[in-house]
């Protein structure tokens, strides 16, 4: 349980940092963030007490962070919490609704494969929440696919957000699972079991 907290904290700090930083130092690692490999991989091998609520919790946290700081420099006119915020905290739970499926038989394949789907869903429900809420696209499908595809005008195309999405879901995911084989092998503990080994760490 202790590190399956560790990780929750330190993808909240990724993602903080990241964001505050991303509009100018690391502006090319848009989307490039552990949140959803967390989402996955936590609901498959962290304790069930922890497994669904802690990445949505993560998300939360940085959120309201982010969005605060945003709101100080003048860069965002909402609220620390507000609707337009739904569709990645559906897109995460379903992603973590996925690695539930997975807890009894996680095996890498299906799990990286997985990831690659999740990738594709956060994608495609957080760009239609964006078509949805934004004014900036016109309502009717060419703005749904202006919101898949090149986005809103002076800003990084959605694309490039997608190819960042799915290198770092892929990314993190295979990151964790090599630390449960590792931790599994060093514990002798024959796979699927060496899941259990996360709430020992």
């Amino acid at each position: 349980m202790i590190v399956a907290v560790v990780l929750v904290l330190l993808t909240i700090l990724y993602r903080v940092v990241l964001g505050i930083e991303g509009s100018g130092n690391f502006g090319w690692l848009h989307n490039f963030s552990p949140m959803a490999a967390i989402a996955l991989c936590g609901a498959i091998y962290f304790p069930r007490r922890f497994a669904l609520a802690g990445p949505l919790l993560a998300l939360l946290i940085s959120d309201i962070i982010l969005n605060a700081h945003y709101i100080h420099a003048g860069l965002y006119q909402g609220s620390v919490f507000s609707l337009e915020m739904l569709p990645r905290y559906l897109a995460l739970g379903m992603t973590a609704g996925f690695g539930w499926l997975l807890r009894d038989n996680p095996r890498i394949g299906s799990v990286l494969g997985t990831s690659l789907g999740a990738s594709v869903l956060f994608f495609i429900v957080s760009n239609t929440g964006s078509w949805l809420a934004d004014p900036a696209y016109a309502s009717n499908a060419a703005g749904w696919v202006q919101a898949n595809t090149t986005g809103v005008p002076g800003y990084p195309s959605t694309l490039v957000f997608f190819r960042n999405t799915v290198l770092s879901d892929l990314l993190f995911t295979g990151l964790f699972l090599a630390c449960i084989v590792f931790r599994g092998n060093q514990a002798g503990v024959p796979q699927p079991a060496a899941r259990h080994e996360l709430a020992q760490w």
